[in-house]
């Protein structure tokens, strides 16, 4: 979800002009100021950018710091390549900032302020208008060196001639006077920034003279600023001059902050590549002192009323504040997401200094946070939605506060309004938002733009009730488009200056149609195209088939008036650029105007001009949008019917941008350009003082009545207006155009839309949809209170009729009856099943329907523990319980009141972080013979685990809930097994290679004592030992070393298995063979039992190895009817009764016995005899052996005695965890 502000951003630093000619800053893209996420910025503002991942919605912050300059190359290119761009929505006024080459626009800039670089905007079909810098290079050289010429009177270059025939053809079009009219003028040049291709500008206005521009050059390669200047007039723009003296000559700037409550107050940053300092002015930037900073900020947000709070985001994420202006910083808090803190509302929180954030959590949730800037220690700090949300999900916007929180894949959305409680958004039970804009929270009402499952560029219009809960269908398929950087832009515009008017771009069957509506979206119809067109000539277009059809992208840019404009000081005039026919057109562009609030439609132009208000809205001027050259501008006093050209400059002028709203009050503009591709910066300061006449009086003004389709009655009010008389060239004040009548009107059908739940049918039928019942009562409504029963409709918002139908629709009290409880459900906080044994799980008891204040509660936790609640209001918050165990357990809630009782069962799994897991296999198998398999998870848990086995090269696991399972191989070779172990979140796995044959021998070995001072008891130098005893048995007994595999077992003291395995050759294994593994048994017996196999560990250290004399693991084959194995497998149950024995009575701890009791659980386990047995030999438990808590010195890793042991490839856990005890 995404939601802009009605007010600029405090401390917002500008907007970017591009060097490229004409006012081309329309078609470009906010670039780290405030960017409004398909949001609009009060009246007169339309649906601006919005950058979000599908699925996610996200809400929109105040500002956010969002540059990509590979994207910006790339549009780069696209201009070169002479694709025209389109507009795009960019900044609001207070300071500005200045591209000057429109290729070079890009980079990364804080919230708040502009790095200098605009974006170009998408390019749109079939246009042929290129930039200035698509020219080749020696024409613009060419044209460069004629430009004062041209003005002379010489022939000059083609570019230049071009520029003023076309001008000369609008001054007819737009009837000028044959005389040219001059306009006051003085243009001034920055000398010596001709390189700088950023600039940011400030204009103080109200009063005040003071312009400060910081230019810099802004290098893309490096990604920093090399080279800055800062110029301040004292006269409007008269002249200028340069500081860099008085910030230090070496100093580079970056960033120019205005204080938007004091605007003496100015805030320079330092370039960080350079260094991290702050220059403070407090006189409108004629001085400044120099601070130090142990940060690096990227934003910075000033406090709405007091001038010297400050609030910093740096770029490790953390917030600083500061109450004397940025002298000095104090840390509030650390992991702060991005854009999303926010000074107190005034009148809404308690205390001014309180800051809300939404804070990460290291377990990737977020958590709403307030606290005071002077005292944000943990235990000040407090959460106004104890629950955890969504990241980038908080915005705090007029009396809203809006959140999101995503359970399921399913996202919802919650509100607080005027800081009450938060409540769940109530949106058309099948709506199933895919993503969610917030476009307006003016008048205590909430404007959303919803793409539903089944929307792709399309979004539904909802509006809500006061409360911004309950939200209802406005208006369905509105155009939406995707900008540069990917960002949503919402095709809505609402009408400054006079409530509930509303233009939308819909989408009908494939077409793009402009609708306008006047009761907030309740009704709406197509706009009725001009009767006459420019020239006089009839226009023949009959609705519904034709119409007028408009562009309402605004540009937020103070320099560029963009598509769409209307101003609260000038009620009821609106400009646009659109056309006429069955759809929207990006290609035959016009200028219309309208003087009674989109009820009728004139045009102006026959081409895009960008138009601008000037006093108060009492004249407009114009200035074509080319990238041409141009030296005039047209003003009209009577609503565009006509228009008087003026020269303002001497010499045609590349126009790269105008400001006029700053400078309201002193009827100055300043026009940004340049007169060639490599001079100075231009800045003309344009006085049209000298065309008003007087100032107004009683007799130059006229009223005019707002009407909608001749219906007097506009939002339950009937409105008269006063404005200029048409061709009266007086000055108007601040206050002199407005409302003078306003009286209410009676209520009719057209004032109220249908309530919550219910749908339109024809004109003003209002029927219960088929999901919602009208019976259903609000969970507040308490036995004995009473509720407002609906009538299917509801007044809308801001609309002031009365008396009429206001009483037939108006919602009647009724006492509520009281309700069982119905639709309970239970639910974690953070919509997950699985909890961490030992940590908070916090579960939220929600109810349908029923009597909040009158049903008791009992949550049962499932593991013997219960809580029982009177009411619900103790556990709006969550009700908290820690699991000492691991498990699998039934969380039961019930409900239950006198009228009945309902039950919610929810079945939670409780695990314990696992570490580690071994997989126990067996060194060597035997084929066709089933193998046991076992994985131990450490630290050992009751939770349930899910294990996956994969086998070999298998693609598909298979899965069991038991931690051991049994396989058989078919075939001989190396296997690989590798265990998975799911445990909630976390997945880890073990990996082991077994050899499978056809038969094999074994026995255990022993070595020196010395062994054991050199064992690490690591996998690594296990397995690097075993092979150098195998070179010194095939060194000494020149058995082939493919027939001889070594072993050595984790633990102390050290010991090792030597498996004999029959030939690789199958030729060669021929019947009888099992006797021949004897014969080579016989060869390796006889040299371990002289000392012959032995090798040198490192110098002077000689290891003996030994055969060990007591052994579960005979020398057997795999036949069993011998009666020499018979005889083995008697001697084995007699050595193992004696082991059995020893270790009892006498502890010892013999390493292969050690090492099992070491990885005992609570099912005992058996030790399994080698496979080569029969099937009838004695089994052992390991009860009988040592407990496991004389172990936790020894490793994980295991093996299975006798011919199946396991190979062993972990590290040696020193310390056991245990977190089955809280």
């Amino acid at each position: 979800m995404e939601v802009a502000r009605k007010e600029r951003p405090a401390g917002w630093s500008g907007a970017p002009l591009a060097r490229t000619g004409l006012l081309l800053l329309s078609t470009w893209v906010l670039a780290g100021a405030e960017i409004t996420w398909g949001a609009t910025d009060g009246p007169g503002h339309s649906a601006a950018p919005a950058s979000c991942p599908s699925g996610l919605l996200p809400l929109l912050p105040r500002a956010v710091a969002s540059q990509w300059p590979e994207e910006l190359a790339t549009a780069r290119r696209g201009a070169v390549q002479g694709r025209r761009p389109g507009p795009e929505p960019l900044p609001q006024p207070g300071g500005g900032s200045v591209g000057k080459k429109q290729e070079e626009a890009g980079g990364l800039s804080p919230p708040g302020a502009w790095r200098g670089q605009g974006i170009l905007a998408p390019n749109k079909p079939g246009s042929s208008r290129r930039s200035r810098r698509e020219q080749p290079p020696s024409a613009l050289e060419h044209g460069d060196t004629r430009a004062t010429a041209l003005s002379d009177g010489s022939k000059g270059n083609r570019p230049l001639a071009k520029g003023l025939r076309e001008e000369a053809k609008a001054s007819r079009a737009g009837g000028a006077a044959a005389e040219e009219l001059r306009l006051p003028s003085t243009s001034f040049a920055l000398t010596g920034d001709s390189a700088h291709n950023q600039a940011m500008v400030h204009w103080s206005g109200h009063n005040s003279s003071v312009i400060l521009i910081l230019t810099k050059l802004y290098d893309f390669n490096l990604g920093s600023v090399t080279e800055s200047s800062l110029w301040r007039s004292t006269n409007y723009g008269t002249t200028y001059e340069k500081l860099n003296d008085k910030v230090g000559l070496k100093t580079v700037l970056s960033y120019l902050y205005v204080n938007p409550t004091n605007k003496r107050k100015i805030m320079l940053l330092s370039d960080p590549e350079m260094e991290s300092s702050i220059l403070i002015s407090s006189d409108e930037g004629a001085t400044y002192q120099k601070y130090r900073l142990t940060f690096y900020i990227q934003s910075l947000l000033f406090h709405p009323k007091q001038e010297d709070w400050v609030l910093a985001y740096s770029l490790d994420q953390k917030l600083y504040s500061s109450m004397d202006f940025g002298r000095r910083w104090q840390l509030m808090h650390e992991r702060i997401t991005p854009n999303r803190f926010y000074w107190s509302v005034a009148g809404l929180d308690k205390e001014a200094d309180l800051v809300h954030m939404e804070v990460r959590t290291s377990d990737g949730y977020a958590h709403y946070l307030t606290c005071r800037i002077q005292e944000c220690a943990e235990t000040t700090r407090s959460g106004p939605f104890a629950r955890s949300i969504d990241i980038s999900s908080l915005v705090v916007q007029d009396e809203y506060i809006f959140i999101q929180v995503t359970t399921g894949g399913r996202a919802s959305y919650y509100v607080s309004y005027r800081r009450e409680a938060f409540a769940q958004i109530k949106l058309p039970k099948y709506s199933l938002p895919k993503d969610m804009h917030i476009i307006s929270t003016d008048e205590n009402q909430v404007f959303a733009a919803v793409q539903e499952w089944n929307q792709n560029d399309t979004y539904n219009l909802y509006i809500s009730d006061t409360r911004g809960i309950y939200f209802t269908l406005a208006m369905e398929n509105i155009k939406s488009s995707r900008g540069l950087m990917g960002n949503i832009i919402i095709e809505l515009y609402e009408v400054a200056g006079i409530k509930g008017i509303f233009l939308a771009n819909k989408k009908v069957d494939d077409q793009v149609k402009t609708y306008i509506t006047y009761n907030k979206g309740r009704d709406w119809r197509l706009l009725q195209a001009p009767d006459v067109d420019l020239r006089g000539s009839p226009v023949h277009c009959l609705l519904p088939f034709c119409s007028l059809h408009l562009h309402l992208q605004t540009s937020e840019n103070p320099y560029s008036s963009g598509r769409i404009s209307s101003k609260a000081t000038a009620p009821g005039l609106i400009v646009a650029t659109g056309n006429i026919g069955p759809e929207l057109s990006y290609t035959d562009i016009s200028v219309f105007i309208s003087s009674d609030g989109g009820n009728t439609w004139r045009q102006i132009f026959d081409e895009e001009y960008n138009v601008w208000f000037l006093d108060w809205g009492g004249a407009l001027v114009a200035m074509k949008h080319t990238p041409l050259p141009v030296r005039h501008l047209w003003v009209s006093f009577d609503e565009g019917h006509s228009w008087d050209k003026y020269g303002f400059t001497p010499v045609p002028l590349f126009v790269d941008g105008a400001l006029v709203e700053a400078g309201v009050e002193t009827q100055i503009m300043t026009v940004f350009g340049h007169f060639s591709l490599r001079s100075e910066w231009q800045l003309v300061k344009v006085d049209y003082k000298s065309i008003f006449s007087w100032r107004c009086t009683k007799e130059d003004y006229q009223t005019w009545h707002l009407l909608n389709q001749g219906e007097p009655c506009v939002m339950g009010e009937r409105k008269i207006f006063k404005k200029r008389k048409p061709g009266a060239q007086c000055a108007l004040g601040r206050d002199s155009s407005g409302t003078v009548v306003s009286e209410p009107c009676v209520c009719a059908d057209w004032d109220f839309e249908c309530d919550y739940g219910y749908e339109r049918y024809g004109e003003s039928q209002c029927v219960p949809a088929f999901w919602y019942n009208p019976a259903s009562l609000s969970k507040d409504c308490s036995l004995g209170q009473s509720y407002l029963n609906s009538t299917g409709y509801r007044r809308i918002v801001s609309n002031n009729c009365t008396d009429g139908l206001r009483e037939k629709y108006t919602a009647k009290a009724q006492l509520c009856p009281g309700k069982a409880p119905r639709g309970l459900h239970v639910v974690t906080t953070d919509g997950r099943l699985v909890a961490e044994q030992g940590h908070n799980a916090t579960f939220i008891v929600l109810m349908e329907e029923g009597d909040l204040q009158r049903t008791n509660i009992q949550l049962d936790f499932g593991d013997g523990i219960a809580v029982s609640y009177a009411n619900f209001s103790p556990i709006e918050d969550g009700i908290k319980h820690v699991y000492k165990t691991a498990g699998i357990f039934q969380v039961t809630a019930y409900a239950e009141n006198n009228l009945g009782s309902d039950t919610a069962v929810l079945f939670l799994h409780v695990v314990c972080p696992v570490d580690h897991v071994h997989l126990r296999v067996p060194f060597v198998a035997i084929r066709n013979k089933e193998v046991n398999i076992s994985a131990v998870v450490w630290p050992s848990q009751l939770g349930t685990l899910t294990y996956f086995w994969w086998f070999g090269n298998s693609t598909k696991p298979l899965i069991t809930l038991d931690s051991s399972i049994s396989f058989t191989f078919p075939a001989e070779g190396t296997n690989t097994i590798t265990v998975q172990v799911a445990a909630g979140n976390a997945l880890i796995q073990d990996t082991k290679d077994i050899a499978v044959h056809e038969y094999f021998q074994s026995q255990l070995l022993s070595f020196s004592p010395n062994l054991d001072h050199h064992n690490p008891d690591i996998p690594e130098w296990r397995q690097d030992i075993g092979n150098v005893i195998k070179k010194a048995l095939v060194k000494v007994t020149s058995v082939p070393e493919d027939q001889v595999l070594v072993a050595v077992f984790p633990g102390l003291p050290t010991s090792a298995e030597l498996f004999i395995l029959p030939p690789k050759n199958l030729t060669e294994r021929r019947k009888g063979n099992e006797g021949d593994l004897e014969q080579i048994v016989e060869m390796l017996f006889n040299a371990l039992n002289q000392n012959l196999v032995q090798f040198e560990l490192k110098p002077g250290v000689q290891v003996i190895v030994y055969v060990t004399q007591l052994t579960l693991a005979p020398l057997v084959d795999s036949s069993a009817g011998r009666s020499s194995s018979a005889m083995l497998m008697l001697l084995s149950v007699v050595f193992v009764g004696l082991a059995v024995f020893l270790i009892y009575k006498f502890k010892r701890k013999i390493p292969w016995i050690n090492f099992y009791a070491q990885v005992q659980h609570d099912k005992e386990q058996e030790m399994i005899g080698s496979v080569s047995q029969s099937e009838n030999a004695p089994k052992i438990t390991l009860s009988d052996f040592t407990e496991p808590e004389e172990l936790l010195d020894k490793e994980l890793d295991t093996r299975v005695i006798g011919g199946i042991a396991t190979i062993a490839n972990s590290e040696s856990t020193k310390e056991i965890p245990n977190c089955t005890s809280v």
